[in-house]
């Protein structure tokens, strides 16, 4: 893969790609109309990216955001239920996520998130598994799977009890409660969290002093690190083949019926384990 067929247009849906000054390579989920939701295509490429970029030479750290007003709304409802519907989709989709964490936690370029704005599904994955995650004071991080009526799968158990705590990790996972930039900050969750107008300098400012490190020391310091992700991962396989058991009983359907009514969801009385 070279840095000229990682930038050609339209290789990865739903991504807009620039290489920067110091060998930094600038990722923007854009898909402004929708805030940044990720469908089908999107979701593949922004699972298949970082194998690409880690074997790209002349990349020395990535930056992603996303665009507009927020980093991502999370998977798009069409998404959602053909997952729910198409067995052939949803195990796609399945590799696709499992594959997607672990091509970041493998990926040996330094990542630097950037997160303003709503930040779910397969975007808080990327922006919570980057090597540093710098996020606006006006940030609002959510993992919405309950809310979908899905086990938290996706990143959310093999990283969440790490950074956050497992109460911590456990209250904001099992209610949906949302997660402010400044809150995040404050138990662990991510690096650093700024003024929002500071967001970007800060930023990029990250990552110019990973990309100007030394390139072996950098990366393999994060390849040691990860080992505490690698190790976790049988937990985070559970959590994966849970939530896409989800996929195939009732209650996503009332979730997904109830977010585009914009009403509260009536899950059924008991579950069937």
């Amino acid at each position: 893969m070279t840095p000229e067929q990682l930038l050609a247009p339209g290789a990865y849906p739903g991504l807009r790609l620039a290489l920067r000054e110091g060998g930094i390579l600038e990722i923007v989920i854009s898909s402004e109309k929708t805030l940044n939701s990720v469908n089908a295509d999107a979701h593949r490429a922004l699972t298949y990216i970082w194998r690409d970029v880690d074997a790209a030479p002349g990349i020395r750290c990535v930056l992603v955001r996303g665009e507009g007003r927020g980093f991502s709304s999370g998977g798009d409802f069409r998404l959602i239920e053909e997952m729910a519907s198409d067995f052939t989709a949803l195990a796609r989709v399945w590799r696709e996520a499992r594959d997607l964490v672990y091509n970041v936690i493998n990926c040996g370029k330094p990542i630097v998130s950037a997160i303003h704005g709503p930040c779910v599904g397969a975007g808080l994955a990327v922006a919570l598994l980057a090597d540093v995650s710098v996020a606006a004071r006006s940030a609002r991080l959510l993992d919405g799977h309950v809310r979908l009526g899905v086990a938290a799968g996706d990143h959310a158990a093999i990283i969440w009890p790490l950074l956050c705590g497992l109460n911590k990790a456990k209250y904001h996972l099992m209610t949906g409660e949302p997660v402010s930039g400044e809150e995040a900050e404050r138990i662990g969750l991510v690096s650093l969290c700024v003024p929002d107008e500071e967001l970007l300098d800060r930023a990029w400012a990250v990552a110019r002093k990973l990309a100007s490190g030394s390139p072996t020391a950098v990366r393999w310091t994060k390849y040691a690190l990860n080992n505490w992700l690698r190790q976790a991962g049988p937990i985070f396989d559970t959590s994966l083949a849970l939530e896409f058991l989800g996929f195939t009983g009732p209650d996503v359907r009332e979730g997904l019926s109830s977010l585009r009514e914009k009403r509260e969801p009536q899950f059924q009385a008991d579950a069937p384990v």
